[in-house]
């Protein structure tokens, strides 16, 4: 079996291309090549001995597109994006890469003939309001940013290049990814973990959005199982509707920070401060607040605990020493 990762330099990227390193199989069946395509060059996991071809490029070129289909995988994770924040602010730039670069990437597909499974990573940006307090399964989709436009642009596409019998598809709207390692991305909901992450090693972090907000969560543990999970299912259990809400943990703002106080300790609570974006509050007061999920949870896909157990999957995967060291002395 022969996989490609677009974007598989990004975190949710790289974490895929460990997991698929370790696992060394889908569905049964061996993977022989590894195909890993991002702007820059992907790394390629320690220890792994399976075949890995590093591919540099811009996803928007036909070219780039035709040269990733003319390897002939049987599973492509297209996770190749720019993020919500800079689609928002980068018009030109979001559309090129995220419409432009998923339908030359189809396209480039169809001409090779071998109908691969697609897995597609979208997100619960292709909703806007108003919204009920969980929205089901057949809530209609209608975007209020550049980004989740661009995002159901391509679900459309998946829908119908699999219809016709091009690929074989699946769309996953994914929750906001938290807790991300690392330095903060240009993502609207880079917040949501930067308010943790920031904390648990002793810097400050600001909340840019009022506490009251409620969202959707997933670890980077669960975005990986969703991804392995839709390359591996049956198409007859997906059916004709390709696109799936994953499930995700349903909480505001403030009760994400008290998750932290009660996994790491009340001491991390003084590195928190409040200062509203006007921007980032306008843009993610337009996403959905949290799914019922009830096809995704049907078919087998399972998300997270609540939100402590998103806290202690990053203080377990990325600080094996443990959150930084801070007195809980005067509190």
């Amino acid at each position: 079996m022969r996989i490609l990762v677009t974007g598989a330099a990004g975190m949710i990227g790289s974490k895929l291309v460990r997991n698929l390193v370790n696992r060394r199989e889908l569905s049964g069946h061996p993977i022989s090549t590894l195909d890993l395509f991002d702007v820059v060059p992907a790394a390629i996991p320690n220890g792994s001995d399976i075949k890995t071809d590093i591919h540099v490029g811009d996803i928007a070129e036909p070219e780039t597109a035709e040269r990733l289909a003319a390897t002939r995988p049987d599973i492509i994770f297209h996770l190749a994006s720019v993020v919500s924040g800079e689609a928002e602010t980068n018009f030109d730039l979001g559309y090129r890469v995220n419409v432009d670069g998923g339908r030359a990437l189809l396209e480039g597909l169809r001409h090779n003939g071998n109908k691969p499974r697609v897995v597609f990573a979208s997100s619960g940006a292709v909703f806007g309001g108003p919204f009920p307090d969980l929205i089901d399964d057949d809530f209609a989709p209608v975007p209020q940013t550049s980004y989740g436009t661009q995002k159901i642009i391509v679900e459309a596409l998946v829908q119908d290049y699999s219809r016709k019998g091009f690929i074989d598809g699946v769309s996953i709207r994914l929750p906001a990814i938290c807790i991300r390692p690392g330095k903060p991305n240009k993502a609207a909901s880079g917040f949501y973990s930067g308010i943790i992450r920031e904390p648990l090693n002793g810097v400050e972090a600001v909340v840019p959005v009022s506490r009251d907000i409620i969202h959707s969560s997933a670890s980077p543990r669960s975005a990986v199982g969703f991804l392995i999970h839709a390359a591996e299912l049956q198409s007859e259990r997906i059916g004709s509707r390709r696109s799936l809400n994953m499930p995700g943990v349903y909480c505001t703002v403030g009760e994400q920070i008290d998750a932290m106080a009660r996994v790491a300790g009340p001491q991390y609570l003084r590195f928190v401060r409040d200062e509203i974006d006007p921007t980032i509050e306008g843009i993610v007061s337009t996403w959905p607040r949290g799914y019922l999920a009830t096809r995704a949870q049907e078919l087998g896909f399972k998300g997270d605990a609540d939100f402590d157990e998103i806290i202690r999957i990053y203080i377990e995967e990325e600080m094996p020493g443990g959150p930084a060291s801070i007195s809980a002395e005067g509190l």
